[in-house]
């Protein structure tokens, strides 16, 4: 399934069109997850409630993935958009998408970002309400996503 974005630009669903070695440096280059490796990326792509990609044409421009129960939760990740794509609401398209997405009718969202607070907010995220009541748990022997 796919949208049309604007004239340019339509996001689809699946991992049928994904470039994996374009989504890897991505993610390989972001803060929450330096150094994966491209069978994690692809490892997590599979087990996600939803992957998301933006096309221009035939070329790759950003994506996304959803973490969920369909039930009571779901939360956005490694939201991505290619620079030279950027500024063009791409990102905020994208997660609008999964959130009018039907199969997450019921859930509530988390999101973790250190930079794009403004472009969420347009969509009605906001900080935890209590903080305080969420924990965090890292590995030390093996990678896991900063949590931001």
């Amino acid at each position: 399934m796919s949208t049309q974005i604007n004239e340019n630009y339509i996001v689809e669903e699946g991992l049928g069109r994904i470039d994996w070695s374009r989504v890897h440096a991505w993610l390989t280059a972001s803060y929450w997850s330096p150094g994966i490796t491209r069978e994690q990326v692809e490892r997590a792509a599979r087990h996600s409630a939803l992957v998301l990609a933006a096309f221009r044409a035939e070329e790759q421009v950003g994506y996304l993935r959803v973490i969920s129960d369909k039930t009571r939760f779901a939360y956005i990740c490694d939201v991505w958009v290619d620079v030279a794509h950027r500024r063009r609401g791409l990102a905020r398209a994208m997660v609008r998408y999964a959130m009018e997405h039907s199969d997450f009718s019921t859930v509530g969202w988390l999101l973790a970002t250190a930079d794009a607070h403004s472009v969420y907010a347009t969509l009605g995220f906001a900080p935890l309400k209590e903080p305080q009541r969420w924990m965090a748990y890292k590995r030390n022997d093996r990678h896991e996503p900063t949590v931001a």
